[in-house]
């Protein structure tokens, strides 16, 4: 009889929890990859973001007032970092490129995030946080709690990052910062290369101010302190109304703030009527005075043609005058706009915006303001 005792079992395969560590790393790197290049596609609206939550802070912790306020001037390169930091940190992740180091930051990160994305739904303050840009809107917990999955990813790659095994792609991460960085300055220095905003080249406007679709409502009514929803309001006076909830919310307008006026009264019909080219002045105190000798000569160009030159500002009457009168743009009349409005429909300051027909057709950065013969040819 064989008494020899067999020999042990080799376990074969990958451990499942490697497994799942691999699959969070993968889930991790791609998040933060897709949510850094659509926000760096656009840093200044990123940077509008954290100029509304400094605001917010400013006048919440009074007493962090003034250091709040002195960080606003820098978050135009706040944006491009942190963006940035997001693709280079998710790349890393990806090709474990110095992975110890990469997790690490990828939860001091995420832990800033978590952080503001529950101050907006907590306190309802910055309700879109502008995690995924203009590409993705989710509402404020809804944000929250995608960081919060994320911290937990992310924690847990941390718990097997001894199990990453560190390659040689320092390239891939310099070609990544090269790379992220230039696509940052490249949309600040003109526009975003895909433009997600509602004013885009080829969007109509007017079509845009109004629903998709009829709005279709809810009524939650409570009776004997139980809660019912109905589609029509009921007719039993016993029941009390609660409150009324929008159930086609995608079928809401895309712009519900576009107004253009002056003292004469309101312009907005009149802007999406014919040939009209915008330029758009922000506000006085930032403007690049270098490129207004080429917008008065587009300005110049175009008088006697299709296309009727206004001046679009957020700025006050006084300012705007002398703006006009000093850049020898006297000629030009100018309307009102929302200081919110222009920001959305312009990312520099001063550029160029044309209407056909309340059709967008044209947008020009400061830096590529174009001559009268493109913009003729552009509403043709």
């Amino acid at each position: 009889m064989n008494t020899a005792t067999p020999p042990p079992k080799i376990k074969t395969g990958t451990p499942p929890m490697l497994i799942a560590a691999r699959i969070a790393r993968f889930l991790v790197g791609a998040i933060f990859i897709f949510s850094g290049l659509i926000k760096l596609n656009d840093p200044v609206g990123t940077q509008i973001k954290f100029e509304e939550y400094f605001e917010v802070f400013a006048q919440d912790v009074p007493f962090l007032h003034d250091f709040f306020m002195g960080l606003v001037p820098f978050t135009l390169a706040m944006s491009v970092l942190f963006c940035a930091a997001e693709i280079i940190l998710g790349v890393a992740l990806l090709v474990s490129y110095k992975p110890k180091v990469t997790t690490w930051l990828l939860f001091f990160l995420i832990v800033f995030f978590t952080f503001l994305t529950f101050y907006s739904a907590y306190f309802n303050r910055v309700t879109d946080c502008g995690c995924f840009g203009d590409a993705i809107k989710l509402k404020p917990w809804t944000s929250f709690s995608k960081d919060v999955v994320l911290t937990i990813l992310i924690l847990f790659i941390i718990g097997h990052r001894n199990r990453i095994t560190p390659r040689k792609t320092g390239w891939v991460f310099a070609l990544t910062v090269f790379l992220t960085l230039g696509l940052g300055i490249y949309a600040i220095s003109f526009l975003p290369p895909i433009d997600m905003l509602p004013y885009a080249v080829g969007k109509s406007v007017p079509d845009q101010m109004k629903p998709s679709e009829p709005l279709r409502y809810k009524y939650v009514m409570e009776k004997d302190g139980k809660t019912s929803e109905y589609e029509q309001y009921p007719t039993d006076p016993s029941y009390k109304f609660k409150e009324m909830v929008l159930v086609n919310e995608n079928a809401k307008p895309k712009i519900t703030d576009y107004r253009v006026w002056n003292d004469a009264g309101d312009f907005t019909p009149q802007t999406f009527e014919g040939n009209k080219l915008f330029i758009i002045v922000k506000n006085i105190k930032d403007i690049d005075a270098g490129s207004l000798p080429a917008i008065r000569s587009l300005a110049e160009g175009l008088k006697g043609s299709s296309v009727t030159p206004y001046i679009l500002t957020s700025a006050g009457d006084d300012e705007i005058k002398a703006f006009r009168k000093e850049f020898q743009l006297d000629n030009i009349p100018y309307y009102k706009a929302d200081a919110t409005v222009l920001k959305t429909i312009m990312r520099s300051n001063p550029g160029t915006w044309l209407l056909k027909d309340g059709v967008v057709r044209g947008k020009w950065h400061y830096n590529t303001t174009p001559d009268a013969a493109e913009v003729l040819e552009r509403v043709k």
